[in-house]
């Protein structure tokens, strides 16, 4: 699943074909303040950007951090598709993880296409493109620093980074990759898995003419074990199959194939398009898992079982490239890190990740809730666009089993008078009816922090600096009656408009970020502690107490990493860690257990 020529693992980690190209790297590059050029022609192209970082961060070479409506970037690279090729239908795709917030592309002089939302891909086929064996990318990306009413997250629309807010990302902020797709090919996978009937859904979309004969063939399998075989006759351009599994019978760990941070076991599939005589139309790779997430009562369950989470809150930024990893091996690292202190799952906050850093969650075992990020306006624009990305990062993300919930909406971001207004709750529910109509497999934390209208799972943050506070106010299941009626973490009511929240799993989704900086003065957290071992002493007591809250379905730490001029994590930016790691994991994890 890699580049040969990069190394890095493909961009799309699920639906993976044999040949793809990264185009990351050196790119002409131009700053349009204004946003007044509108076609190539006018382009005064003034210097070079490496791609895929925004322009504002020092890995791009640019480190513009101003105000700039708009940037244009231009390549002339090898095109990855030969006549012979072209001849028979292969078709050529320039495809884009993420660009901010609106892309229009030009490929060999002439208009190919747009995107707007910033945080989801897209596609165009370039084929008719090629010239010489090349093709000439222009994309100008368009981002207004002041638009509040699009998905921003924690991206500042004020000169400097504030308070809870951080640089802007402009433009182009993931990979951009060739892929060489043949004339008949799938077009989108995905996964389904059932535990009550032990068996796999296998969904493909398939494009492209279409011999009346042809066959799908899935190979799935577990290491050197092959678990199914199967074909199937192609009757239309959707295919819908499940796959089963012969019932394991005595619970002894469902013979090992399930899913979970504890063993993260993944099942590889092959999946080929035949035609009648056996000729390979179309082969992917892909990967998949049996796993089941879910809530029953007060309890979160994963695998039909009570299962305790400890999250940590994990923002994805570093200081040299900012949203964009600097490489694979960070991105691989950060997992592997929440992994080593203990935690079993990170809320990536205001953040739609890199598919492949989900995809290293999949393989090493990681939870991750995620969370869309807010707009901070209430209109008809911000729904619209809000709505039709969050459809995108559903569909993206739908067969990834370390997704384990959805959070539309944090802290009111963008319905700012929920307890007022009954459009804005209507919204909220709105979000998260579509959710679980889209994907009725996973909880769904419709507003995360307080103000519940509908969700699955109440998330609170409360950043009470004693412990002990703590401890009175989630004490027991006992004590829920109270905490409803009388706690107001952040100055808000927990819950709205009937919901009943005696029947949810209560998660206290934001706590803890206690400070420890070289450079107080320029940095800030919700609590600050002068010394490396006065930070150990603090979170061993705060993780003490909440662990112990038979209320709790979990708990959500804040945070990773220290960020920008936020300096709450348990590493330092740079991933550093600020106290001893394994003394971390002793106290996120607790004494264990006697079985």
């Amino acid at each position: 699943m890699t580049d040969g020529q990069t190394g890095t693992c493909c961009p799309r980690p699920q639906l993976v074909r044999e040949r793809w190209l990264s185009l990351d790297g050196d790119w002409d590059f131009a700053l349009d303040p204004d946003g007044r050029w509108r076609e190539p022609s006018e382009v005064r192209w003034s210097g070079r950007i490496r791609v895929p970082f925004a322009p504002e961060t020092p890995a791009s070479g640019i480190g513009f951090t101003g105000f700039c409506r708009a940037c244009w970037y231009r390549l002339r690279a090898p095109a990855p598709i030969t006549p012979a090729g072209v001849e028979r239908g292969d078709r050529l795709f320039l495809r884009f993880g993420a660009v901010d917030h609106r892309a229009r592309v030009w490929v060999g002089g002439r208009w190919s296409g747009q995107h707007e939302g910033g945080y989801t891909p897209f596609g165009l086929d370039v084929t008719s493109r090629v010239r010489d064996g090349e093709l000439e990318i222009v994309v100008q990306a368009e981002d207004d620093p002041l638009d509040l009413a699009k998905p921003r997250g924690k991206q500042d629309w004020m000169p400097e980074p504030h308070s809870i807010w951080y640089p802007r990302t402009t433009g182009i902020w993931q990979t951009v990759w060739l892929e060489v797709v043949p004339a008949t090919c799938i077009r989108w996978l995905r996964w389904t898995p059932s535990l009550e009937h032990w068996e796999l859904a296998l969904e493909l979309t398939l494009d492209g003419p279409l011999p009346r004969d042809a066959v799908a063939r899935v190979r799935l399998g577990q290491a050197e074990r092959l678990l199914a075989a199967d074909t199937y006759q192609v009757l239309g351009r959707e295919v819908t199959r499940r796959i089963a599994f012969p019932d394991p019978g005595i619970d002894d760990g469902r013979n090992g194939l399930l899913w979970s941070p504890e063993s993260p076991t993944l099942l590889d599939a092959r999946i080929e398009l035949l035609d009648g005589a056996g000729r390979t139309l179309d082969r992917v790779a892909s990967y998949t898992a049996l796993r089941s997430v879910g809530v029953e009562g007060d309890r979160i369950l994963l695998n039909g079982r009570p299962y305790d989470v400890r999250l940590v809150l994990d923002q994805g930024y570093w200081p040299q490239s900012g949203l964009t990893a600097p490489d694979e091996a960070a991105r691989r690292r950060d997992v592997e890190l929440a992994r080593a202190m203990g935690f079993n799952g990170v809320r990536k906050h205001q953040k739609i990740e890199d598919p492949r850093y989900l995809y290293w969650a999949d393989r090493l075992g990681l939870l991750v809730w995620e969370e869309m990020p807010s707009a901070y306006r209430f209109t008809t624009q911000a729904i619209e666009r809000v709505t039709r990305e969050w459809m995108e990062v559903l569909a993206r993300d739908y067969s990834h089993p370390c997704i384990a919930a959805w959070v539309p909406f944090n802290e009111s971001w963008g319905v700012p008078n929920l307890p007022d207004r009954p459009a804005e709750r209507d919204w909220v529910r709105g979000l998260y009816h579509l959710t679980k109509t889209l994907d009725p497999t996973r909880p769904v934390i419709g507003n995360d922090g307080w103000e519940s209208v509908a969700t699955d799972i109440i998330g609170i943050h409360d950043y009470a600096d004693a412990p002990e506070e703590i401890a009175s106010r989630y004490g027991s299941h006992e004590s829920r009656p109270a905490l409803f009626r009388h706690a107001r973490p952040g100055g808000r009511a927990l819950v709205l408009d009937g919901e009943r929240p005696v029947e949810h799993p209560v998660v206290l989704s934001e706590f803890g970020g206690i400070a420890y900086s070289a450079d107080p003065e320029r940095t800030w957290g919700y609590r600050r502690c002068a010394t490396p071992e006065e930070l150990l002493a603090l979170y061993r007591e705060l993780l003490g107490v909440v662990r112990s809250r038979g209320m709790l379905a979990g708990f959500c730490y804040t945070q990773l990493t220290d960020t920008y001029q936020e300096a709450n994590g348990l590493l330092f930016a740079d991933r550093r860690a600020k106290i001893p790691i394994d003394e971390i994991a002793r106290a996120t994890r607790g004494p264990r257990r006697p079985r």
